[in-house]
């Protein structure tokens, strides 16, 4: 029977399939994790859809990999129904058919897992939006010259990791202690040690 899902026919629907299988193992672990794209920005939730992609389902609250990750299982059972109850047909009819059904079945599938799954608000940032934000450092020492991996929590209350050093030379900051983050060159942000009852972030 397996060996049936191996032939040309159903090859899109178990490709299709262990792509699912693929992306749902990646948003297991990483569900709850922080992203920072130190290149450019930060996007955390979706943006409003067109139209179309609304009907589709897309933008409804649910993360991008979670929507495709329905939109493909909805393309697998449409298209392995397909060939198993008409067919079966050659694969590129059996694709073409079943990629209609299977987005006016995600339409659906979004819409309830958007109902029962935690709201979603979109956020964008900058990567200068965490300067003067407080970071833990949480391995290593950070020196000048030895930056050490810092977890920063940002305006929104979302986890970003980044590499930061002393701004000052003779400066270090330990494994556990806290500082603001001053300034950045490249991928690295500059900290002054939480030791001033002043600072505060913006």
């Amino acid at each position: 029977m397996f060996d049936l899902f191996l032939t040309a026919a159903y090859a899109p629907f178990t490709v299709a399939f262990f792509v699912m299988i693929g992306i749902g193992l990646i948003e297991a672990i990483g569900l709850g994790l922080g992203s920072l794209d130190l290149d450019g920005h930060v996007e955390i939730g979706h943006a409003e859809a067109p139209d179309v992609l609304g009907w589709l389902g897309f933008g409804r609250g649910l993360p991008i990999l979670i929507w495709l990750t329905s939109l493909l299982g909805c393309f697998t059972i449409a298209g392995v129904a397909l060939q198993q109850l008409a067919g079966p047909f050659h694969w590129g009819i059996a694709v073409a058919i079943a990629l209609p059904v299977a987005l006016v079945a995600n339409a659906f599938a979004a819409g309830g897992l958007a109902r029962v799954m935690p709201s979603y608000e979109t956020t964008v940032i900058g990567v200068e939006d965490l300067l003067m934000q407080r970071g833990t450092v949480l391995e290593g020492t950070a020196g000048r010259g030895r930056p050490a991996r810092a977890k920063v929590i940002d305006q929104h209350g979302q986890a970003h990791y980044v590499m930061v050093e002393p701004h000052d030379d003779h400066t270090t900051v330990a494994q556990g202690e806290s500082a603001l983050l001053v300034r950045r060159d490249g991928r690295t942000f500059y900290v002054v040690p939480d030791t001033d009852p002043t600072l505060r972030p913006i």
